[in-house]
């Protein structure tokens, strides 16, 4: 379906491709992300910062997982999620889960099963959309010429148009052990475990870029018994993007037009301590009434990122 869906754009809008259109931001998830619906906001079953819930009790997701129970020599652990992982709404300390379960070899089982399902979602969609967007006849651009010894140029195309990806920023928990809710929305990201490393080797199997939330936030504007961190998120995602070779975009997760707001975006953008540069692009979410009613606001934050002074 996403590959008919990206050919039938292409097909009609390939002429605007490398111009007009630089990249396809493919959805993977709730709110374009690729994640679980693990933390609904919309009808009030989840309230931050609630650890979420396991999505797995649907009869194709449970059948996948007694197949890997059977497989891993354990079919017990194939019946449904944790027992003990609490409610949308829990504390990560008021769950046996968290609280230390997910250490055990049951947990390693499971939270690998869960995220590898999530992260095997990513390349099916991604690969179904770089076929798309690649195929004979599509815009394409210089990517590279090598000359070789003998004065012949070797020369190396590729679309004209890139593919974007979003992660959310789950930040908090993530001064916990277990990160709780990146481990519900199916990131398998603990003290002990890299869990962004798979997907970015995936993004960069496809030359993706990556979108990433929550760059306008700082550790102290968030309650301490949620255990919140977006800034150490963020700078986990950075290294692990730069790790894999992931070009990183940024988007504020809140519309805010305070300068603490725009210090931190900066921030995040050009570092302090960083290599500068470290975000490729920004995306300033989002254009309405605010907006216009801090337009003065928005248009001195526009000229600083670009450089310019007043």
């Amino acid at each position: 379906m996403y590959r008919d869906f990206v050919d039938a754009f292409a097909d009609t809008f390939d002429y605007l491709f490398g111009t007009v259109i630089t990249e396809v931001t493919v959805g993977m998830g709730p709110a374009g992300e690729l994640r679980y619906p693990s933390y609904p906001e919309g009808d009030g079953r989840w309230r931050f910062p609630g650890v979420g819930e396991y999505q797995c009790y649907d009869k194709y997701m449970l059948g996948d997982l007694r197949r890997a129970a059977h497989v891993a020599g354990h079919p017990e652990w194939g019946h449904g999620g944790p027992h003990d992982a609490g409610h949308y709404n829990s504390k990560s300390w008021e769950t046996g889960f968290f609280g230390g379960n997910w250490q055990t070899e049951y947990g390693d089982f499971y939270l690998s099963w869960y995220s590898g399902h999530l992260v095997a979602h990513a390349d099916r969609i991604l690969g179904a959309a770089a076929a798309a967007l690649s195929k004979p006849g599509r815009p394409r651009m210089l990517r590279s010429a090598v000359e070789l010894d003998d004065g012949h140029v070797v020369y190396e195309f590729e679309p004209a148009v890139k593919l974007g990806a979003k992660l959310a920023g789950v930040h908090w928990w993530f001064k916990s052990r277990a990160h709780a809710a990146e481990l519900t929305a199916g990131y398998y990201n603990t003290r002990d475990c890299d869990g962004y490393a798979p997907i970015m080797a995936t993004l960069s199997k496809y030359n993706a870029r990556l979108s990433f939330t929550c760059v306008e936030m700082r550790d102290c504007e968030h309650p301490p018994e949620g255990r919140c961190s977006p800034q150490g998120l963020l700078q986990q995602v950075l290294e692990c993007a730069e790790a894999h070779g992931v070009p990183l975009a940024g988007e504020n997760a809140l519309q805010r037009y305070d300068e603490h707001a725009f210090d931190r975006i900066a921030e995040s953008a050009f570092g302090k301590t960083a290599r500068s540069g470290r975000l490729e692009q920004l995306t300033f979410l989002r254009m309405g009434d605010l907006m216009f009613d801090n337009w003065e606001a928005f248009c001195a934050f526009l000229r600083r990122m670009r450089g310019q002074q007043g």
